[in-house]
């Protein structure tokens, strides 16, 4: 929608366009082979899909949120939970003040889940819905039947795929790697080796198993899994 004029805005709106809010985290690290841009750019292509697909209205994708677990990497910045929900609450609740009948928001994280739900929680009864895009169901059933990792959960086979499948051109698989050990739930640690989380890498999984296949058919079940949330919308 930034590239339209405000009269167009209107008049999708007016015609019953749904608005979505894509969410992904425009500086996280994502190890040393995929760019920090990792959940935006699912975020974007996510939102491009369902231009192609609905009447939506898509606004700029929010790129900063709560992603507390690596500040140790350089280029990773995370805004404090309070903060963020309250930056997600005042940009849906403008969304909805323009027109707009309806919010959807489109969300690559996971540490961002409980504030996004909190910030819906300060928005008008039944005029905003969050979709967690690696919560679906058809996902779940596509990582379970595709995955050969041990252990994953960040910048993983699974995650690395899907961007194989969206910009191939942007992953670099010659330093891609495999983690040692899980990381626990908590902060990652790529400063002290005898500390808890130590990665030095930033992958927690391994993401030398990924492939472009792979890749696209994780893709197409998180949209559909995304289609049918939307299609309760209409």
């Amino acid at each position: 929608m930034a590239q339209c004029a405000w009269p167009e805005v209107e008049a999708r709106l007016q015609a019953g366009a749904i608005a979505v809010l894509p969410v992904g985290a425009g500086a996280k690290e994502h190890g040393h082979h995929l760019p920090l841009d990792t959940d935006f750019t699912q975020a974007e292509w996510l939102a491009r899909a369902l231009v192609e697909r609905l009447p939506v209205a898509v606004w700029p994708t929010l790129s900063y949120g709560y992603y507390p677990v690596f500040v140790q990497y350089p280029g990773s910045i995370s805004l404090s939970p309070s903060t963020f929900e309250m930056l997600a609450r005042e940009i849906v609740t403008g969304i909805l003040h323009t027109g707009a009948r309806h919010v959807a928001l489109l969300n690559t994280g996971i540490s961002t889940i409980k504030p996004l739900q909190a910030a819906l929680a300060g928005v008008e009864s039944g005029r905003a819905t969050l979709i967690n895009v690696y919560a679906g169901p058809a996902f779940t059933a596509a990582v379970q039947a595709v995955e050969e990792q041990p252990f994953g959960g960040h910048a993983d086979e699974i995650e690395t795929s899907i961007m194989l499948a969206i910009a191939p051109e942007r992953v670099d698989m010659s330093r891609a790697v495999a983690a040692d050990k899980h990381i626990e739930r908590g902060m990652f640690n790529r400063l002290d080796p005898k500390g808890p989380n130590y990665s030095p890498s930033g992958v927690n999984g391994d993401a030398t198993l990924a492939t472009r296949a792979k890749g696209e058919r994780l893709l197409a079940a998180m949209l559909d899994d995304v289609l049918a949330v939307m299609a309760t919308l209409a």
